[in-house]
């Protein structure tokens, strides 16, 4: 019972600290809203998550980005992590390409989206220039793509650490490799063996601050959409399953199906967070594992601490649709 209190005790005095906090900010001139309901932990790191999102403003992706820069605003978002398809529907050709403003810097204008974006390639930005992608890093505050893949350490409040590798997952996807599709000279371009020697380079580090291990990739590990019996599905689990639960990986983002799922099948330690409806949307469904599931446009913000990862769901109307955390096993 007295933890219950302590619970509830807890959470009031969270809410009013972000009541105080966004009353002083509208009284300093902020009008750009805020998602009053979104929580966030104590002494937290706090980012967005999103996927699929280049479609030069059209489907919802201009609505879930004004939901986006609220709950920036509410959460005080430190970065956001985007796992790929940035430019639909063939990437970009080049740093000066027109897709630029119209599917990402006349978008996300928001003041608390300006902060750094950690973005991850996707196969349909494998049909254009992917050094573009890479070198655009070169020209712009907040993209942050220092090559196809790479990774980042973010320091916690109390001295722990979060590791984040970002993968590039498509050349790990058996139907690209094959003759006549339209990513093929860029796939067969990749050292998938110096790839994955690299991923489990990084997670098996020794470093005993890195309290949180995340890896970010495009394509599911599981899924229950669209894409639930796919070879190609099947493929990357048995590529990379094994190995995120050998080296205790918590989380693994992704996107590529068009819905929003969060799946931990029986006897894994990763939990797979599927945030791909920054614009389009599909139906989905569930599998084995299945925590949650929806088809929506929206977008999933996360709060960690030493102790939790809270991770909550937010639709295109900027309504929770769904609450889940993970508590820090020693």
């Amino acid at each position: 019972m007295k933890n219950k209190i302590y619970s509830v005790f807890f959470v009031l005095l969270c809410v009013i600290a972000t009541a105080q906090s966004q009353e002083e900010r509208e009284l300093s001139g902020y009008q750009g809203g805020y998602i009053p309901e979104l929580q966030t932990l104590s002494k937290s790191l706090n980012f967005l998550l999103i996927g699929d999102f280049g479609r030069y403003g059209q489907f919802f992706q201009k609505e879930v980005a004004q939901q986006m820069g609220k709950a920036a605003a509410t959460i005080e978002s430190d970065f956001v992590v985007a796992v790929g398809d940035n430019f639909y529907p063939n990437g970009v050709q080049s740093t000066q390409d027109y897709s630029w403003i119209a599917s990402f810097e006349s978008i996300y204008t928001h003041y608390n989206l300006q902060d750094p974006w950690y973005v991850a390639l996707g196969n349909h930005d494998y049909r254009g220039n992917i050094q573009a992608q890479i070198d655009y890093s070169k020209l712009s505050r907040r993209w942050h793509m220092p090559s196809a893949y790479f990774s980042k350490t973010f320091e916690l409040k109390d001295g722990n650490k979060v590791l984040m590798v970002v993968m590039d997952t498509s050349p790990f996807i058996d139907s690209y490799h094959e003759k006549g599709s339209d990513m093929y000279e860029n796939i067969i371009a990749q050292d998938t063996t110096a790839q994955k020697k690299w991923i489990e380079k990084e997670l098996a580090t020794t470093d005993k601050s890195i309290k949180w291990k995340i890896v970010v990739g495009h394509h599911p590990l599981y899924t229950g959409g669209k894409r639930k019996d796919s070879p190609d599905t099947k493929g990357f689990e048995n590529k990379f399953a094994a190995m995120f639960d050998k080296y205790k990986v918590d989380a693994y983002f992704c996107g590529h199906e068009h819905d929003l799922q969060i799946i931990k099948p029986k006897g894994r330690y990763t939990t797979q967070f599927l945030s791909g409806t920054a614009c389009e949307v599909r139906p989905t469904g569930s599998r084995e594992g299945t925590l949650f599931a929806a088809q929506t446009a929206g977008f999933m913000t996360f709060s960690l601490n030493d102790l939790n990862l809270l991770a909550q769901v937010v639709d295109v109307n900027g309504k929770i649709i769904h609450t889940t955390t993970i508590k820090k096993t020693k």
